[in-house]
């Protein structure tokens, strides 16, 4: 069972006003948009699809878990070694830009509004390593001090980067605001069952299989005019 507490930090924490500005990054949707490959909702959805079960959504399901079961069991070298992952698994500068800013700015955050022992600490030796926690992985840290269980605190997380993308969607296609809730509708399964491999799989098996994503995303490093970062 999730506590009442852990219910509304997972809420805050991976909810669009929480300031990691999640909302200025595309995830190489806006170049896909003006390539013609994403132009209605159908479309979309098996972009999303696409990188929850192929591309990064997958990667960051596997640093996740390994995250939160580092600071769960009080690993700092595992934990180290998965945010150097974290670091090399990304197809992109601009993904790897989305991630890292994202995972700064949830550290920051939280740094300055709790006090969970023993982040401050894990803050400064990421510091020390010259390293950023991916958005994954600073999630994952947090939700792991708090005391909040591994499965609902990964389900907020694909929660929270699907609908972030469906909300990219919205504004580039564009799209309807309806079509957007029928579009996090219909992910729903797919973000339950990629959820449910991540919590069955190995960290050593993780790897992508989303070349379309990564090819968008590295053509919008040069897109003439563009509204966001990746």
């Amino acid at each position: 069972m999730t506590t009442d507490e852990a219910l509304l930090d997972l809420m805050n924490w991976l909810s669009p006003s929480f300031p990691v500005g999640g909302y200025v990054y595309s995830h190489g949707i806006e170049m896909a948009v003006e390539e013609g490959q994403i132009y209605n909702e159908q479309e979309l959805v098996r972009w999303i699809s696409a990188a929850l079960t192929q591309g990064a959504g997958r990667i960051d399901g596997g640093l996740f878990k390994a995250a939160w079961q580092a600071v769960e069991e009080g690993d700092s070298e595992a934990l180290k070694s998965t945010i150097e992952l974290g670091d090399i698994l990304r197809g992109t500068s601009e993904m790897a830009l989305e991630s890292a800013a994202q995972g700064q700015a949830f550290m920051d955050t939280i740094l300055q509004t709790r006090d969970f022992q023993g982040l401050k600490e894990i803050s400064e030796n990421m510091k020390a390593d010259n390293r950023k926690a991916s958005h994954a992985i600073a999630v994952a840290i947090v939700a792991a001090l708090a005391g909040i269980q591994l499965r609902p605190a990964l389900l907020a997380y694909y929660h929270g980067f699907t609908t972030n993308l469906v909300s990219a969607g919205i504004r580039l296609v564009p799209l309807g605001q309806i079509a957007g809730q029928r579009s996090i509708e219909a992910l729903k399964p797919t973000v339950a069952a990629t959820s449910q491999a991540v919590l069955d799989g190995e960290l050593d098996t993780l790897g992508t299989a989303a070349p379309v994503i990564d090819w968008a995303s590295m053509k919008h490093e040069t897109q003439y005019t563009r509204l966001f970062r990746s």
